[in-house]
């Protein structure tokens, strides 16, 4: 099979799409056939080395942890799955960047007919972030909740993941987003010098914010009079120890019943995951190029 492998830290072109055995499922494990893998500023960080300190590489190393696909066989002791069955899932071994990946059994759910391949493969660490953050933040009816980064990949599903928890919602973004953002029920504010008097202008009192952006954004609502255990921050993990705020993410809302609420919400049109752009698992250096140029709304998916 075809999977995508780099063999040192570095930039985009230390990624190769190569040749490697199709691996076999194990003990309650399934083999996907992956149809949509979505990619992720982390990955990007793990394989620069940026992360090397809390994420090492092991090199040849494989990437990716969002997957859906068909199932196309399964190891001892697995029940509740068969050949065929159309599947949302996760991997955390670096492997979902790949024709085949082998999957535990226990992080897999039905793929519900509504929810397209593109948005079923960028659903898990978008989604599961934003799930986590939101509940971090207790979002709640009465609530006025700012989200920086609001149209990226986990920021776009946290916005609407609290409007549905009945907050007023507050998303910063640059204003070629903004129209997207009002379309979803959000109060659209640029962000950028002058952006504490915008968001006082557009909302009395904030109740807490979600940091998907690192940067000062913590201190921009300790500043805003939000509590510390009403922030939480997907990126400035320094800031927990030195003001108490709470830094949950994927790690907090890693599972197959979270995918499996999230992917109903978009069956039901409840939430839109936008789709930026598709690139074939051939082009993995431009689908990382055009991540890393930023400003991206939603999410890059690779189609194998």
């Amino acid at each position: 099979m075809k999977a995508v492998r780099f063999g040192e830290y570095g930039g985009v072109d230390v990624l190769n799409v190569v040749d490697v055995p199709t691996p076999e499922p194990g003990p309650g494990e399934v083999l996907v056939q992956v149809k949509a893998a979505g990619i992720n500023p982390g990955e990007g960080k793990i394989r620069s080395g940026a992360l090397h300190s809390r994420f090492p590489a092991t090199f040849p190393s494989g990437e990716g942890s969002d997957l859906a696909g068909i199932v196309a066989g399964r190891g001892p002791g697995v029940t509740g799955f068969s050949a065929g069955d159309e599947v949302i899932g996760y991997t955390h071994n670096r492997a979902s960047h790949a024709e085949y990946v082998v999957v535990d059994v226990q992080n897999i759910t039905p793929r519900p007919a509504r929810v397209p391949w593109d948005v079923a493969g960028a659903l898990f660490v978008a989604g599961a972030t934003a799930y986590a953050a939101v509940r971090a933040i207790a979002a709640t009816a009465g609530d006025t909740v700012v989200v920086a980064g609001a149209a990226g990949g986990v920021g776009s599903i946290a916005v609407q993941l609290a409007r549905l928890a009945g907050a007023s919602v507050i998303g910063l973004a640059s204003e070629t987003n903004h129209v997207w953002l009002a379309e979803h029920g959000i109060i659209p504010v640029s962000y950028g010098k002058g952006v504490a008097e915008r968001i006082r202008a557009a909302a009395p009192q904030v109740d807490a914010l979600i940091d998907t952006q690192g940067g000062d954004y913590v201190q921009l609502a300790l500043d805003l009079g939000v509590r510390p255990e009403r922030i939480d921050t997907i990126v400035n993990f320094e800031a927990v120890a030195d003001h108490g705020v709470k830094a949950e993410g994927s790690a907090a809302g890693a599972s197959a019943a979270v995918l499996a609420e999230l992917a109903a919400l978009v069956a039901a049109g409840k939430l839109d995951v936008p789709i930026a752009a598709t690139f074939p698992l051939s082009q993995v250096r431009d689908a990382y190029s055009e991540l890393e140029r930023g400003h991206t709304r939603g999410k890059i998916v690779l189609i194998p």
